[in-house]
């Protein structure tokens, strides 16, 4: 496992499960992050009037979050310690197999060849919490779905998937934190 891969790491699962909220509580704990491609380019493509939208042209939109990904480890090359993605570049593959889409051959590769850490979280479809808005349209069934396509997905390219206790934020992130603790660079 390559310096970086050991540095950066996923979280993932269906939406509406608490990712993001997770990734909001290790920013305010001082660690480094990234921003979630697939809300940040529906808000700029609503924004714009752009067809890359997921109910609209889901190839278009699994190549922007590409894109948004392959940024994002740029990114997090430059900075020091762990770094929590928010999604990775394997959800990519899950999507397109979730909208029954091909995966084209360079989306596989660029999930082979960029690495995240071995282990990556996976939030579970939680309906207490979960709840639609403007960006997340899915139903509860399609993201329990959208859960089992990350498994698939992240499992199929060797990762090890630890699922996030349905608990509070403050618990979840412990348990990140504690299950990461000694396994690679840690700061704040």
């Amino acid at each position: 496992m390559s310096e970086d891969a050991r540095r950066f790491v996923v979280i993932t699962g269906g939406p509406g499960s608490g990712k993001s909220t997770l990734i909001d509580a290790l920013a305010r704990e001082g660690h480094v992050h990234s921003v979630e491609a697939g809300r940040a380019i529906i808000q700029d493509q609503t924004a714009i009037g752009g067809s890359a939208l997921p109910w609209i042209d889901p190839s278009a939109f699994a190549e922007l979050m590409l894109c948004w990904e392959l940024r994002s480890l740029r990114l997090a090359r430059e900075q020091a310690g762990t770094v929590f993605f928010d999604r990775g570049i394997p959800d990519i593959l899950g999507y397109l197999r979730l909208m029954k889409r091909p995966v084209p051959a360079h989306m596989e590769t660029a999930a082979r060849r960029f690495r995240y850490h071995r282990t990556v979280f996976i939030a579970p479809p939680w309906p207490e919490i979960f709840a639609p808005d403007a960006e997340r349209r899915q139903t509860l069934a399609e993201a329990a779905a959208t859960h089992d396509a990350m498994v698939e997905s992240y499992g199929g390219l060797g990762y090890e998937l630890v699922e996030l206790p349905k608990a509070p934020v403050a618990e979840r992130l412990r348990f990140v934190l504690d299950r990461l603790a000694g396994s690679g660079p840690l700061r704040p």
